[in-house]
């Protein structure tokens, strides 16, 4: 290749990693950044599959994974919410990457130098019969100088699809998206904790409102969004966009709840009809906190604060709302079908479910075969149809994000 030639290739990876940074940016939640970020990378080198582990103390936690050769990255799979830790330590691969802070090439990953501390683990290929060849091994770096996740390419692919060895060029590329990359992250886990944080907040008044309950119900919706939309036309990209944000926005969907006495918050028992008028509120109050919306995560997230518990029959609650800019907002008609947002229909069954399939003070969690079949029996009632069908097609990626975020013991 000439060097004119070389220059101008050079010069269109940078620009094609200039792109990357700008989709990105674009990015708030912390499971949609990981999943471009793996993307793209694999993208530059044309690697088969790969995963991104996040540093969480003195482990790693294995955070996403993408795998053409067995599902498909743009699709719906239960092996994003796979939930396994390995130790910082030399003695695998990617632990050795973040406990050194240094990149590993491996063309074969069965022939590894036994003089070295790490080995490869053969076990994911036991079990699914992929072979795993080369791998491509980088820290990302914060701007503390601290390895903050370890990114895994995993075999590259030549042009008649056969795995090869990741070639210099490759590794200078996705070096330099990886440094980028961690300030992606870092944003991320950001958002996440601030998110997080005010779930906290919120569980010191209601027992009920955990943060692995928040996290499975934007969990929930964030899936069944994905699954919805698979058949409205829309480009892969923008759908991930809008499941990054409803899942942080569906995470928020009881921040109203801070207007509530604890007197009603935390009763054992049930409320009397007077306590429910009150306790119906916290949706006009958590529509009112995000009355001066500023961005899009802001706008959706007050759609679901306010109407998550709007019923798809007319029978829930506020209905349609005077001014929800008014902490006095009065109920002034029925908000029914798909006059909801779809946002808060799907968090209105998101919600649900969980509530039904978690233990209360009241109640025993009801088994995965009675809450189906009660969304079931309220479809076109409670819950718009479109929206059951939605989940009862990914029950196995239900069942994962319930493995995922348990409860844990206090």
């Amino acid at each position: 290749m000439r060097i004119d030639q070389c220059r101008e290739k050079y010069q269109d990876s940078l620009q094609d990693i200039l792109s990357i940074f700008s989709r990105l940016r674009e990015l708030r939640g912390m499971d949609a950044i990981l999943d471009r970020i793996l993307l793209e990378a694999r993208k530059l080198c044309r690697a088969e599959a790969g995963s991104i582990f996040l540093v969480k103390g003195d482990h790693l936690v294995f955070s996403i994974v993408h795998n053409d050769s067995l599902f498909d990255a743009q699709g719906i799979d239960k092996h994003i919410y796979h939930k396994s830790t390995l130790p910082v330590d030399d003695y695998s691969i990617a632990g050795y990457t973040a406990n050194r802070g240094k990149t590993l090439v491996i063309d074969d990953v069965y022939t590894i130098d036994p003089s070295y501390p790490f080995c490869f683990n053969p076990a994911f290929d036991k079990l699914t019969g992929y072979l795993t060849k080369s791998i491509l091994s980088l820290p990302l770096i914060n701007f503390q100088g601290h390895v903050c996740a370890v990114l895994q390419l995993i075999n590259a692919l030549d042009e008649h699809g056969s795995s090869k060895p990741f070639s210099p060029g490759c590794v200078s590329m996705v070096s330099l998206l990886s440094n980028h990359a961690a300030a992606c992250i870092e944003t991320g886990m950001t958002n996440n904790e601030l998110i997080l944080r005010s779930i906290r907040m919120s569980e010191l008044r209601d027992p009920a409102e955990t943060g692995p309950h928040v996290e499975r119900v934007g969990a929930y919706s964030a899936e069944i969004y994905h699954r919805i939309a698979q058949g409205s036309g829309l480009e892969a990209s923008e759908i991930k966009r809008r499941k990054d944000l409803i899942r942080l926005a569906a995470m928020l969907h009881d921040v109203g709840k801070v207007g509530i006495s604890d007197a009603i918050l935390k009763k054992p028992g049930r409320l009397t009809s007077a306590e429910y008028v009150i306790m119906k509120r916290h949706t006009l109050y958590g529509g009112h906190l995000f009355r001066n919306a500023t961005s899009e995560l802001d706008i959706l997230a007050g759609t679901i604060a306010l109407n998550h518990h709007q019923r798809f029959d007319g029978n829930g609650y506020p209905g349609r709302i005077s001014d929800v800019g008014s902490l006095d907002a009065q109920t002034v008609g029925v908000l029914k079908g798909e006059d909801i947002p779809l946002s808060a229909r799907i968090v209105a069954l998101a919600d649900v479910f969980d509530a039904l399939t978690s233990k209360r003070a009241y109640k025993e969690p009801w088994p995965l075969d009675r809450a189906v079949e009660f969304l079931r029996c309220e479809s076109g009632k409670q819950f718009d149809p479109i929206v059951v069908d939605a989940f009862l097609s990914i029950l196995d990626v239900i069942g994962a994000i319930q493995a995922k975020y348990q409860e844990t013991s206090t």
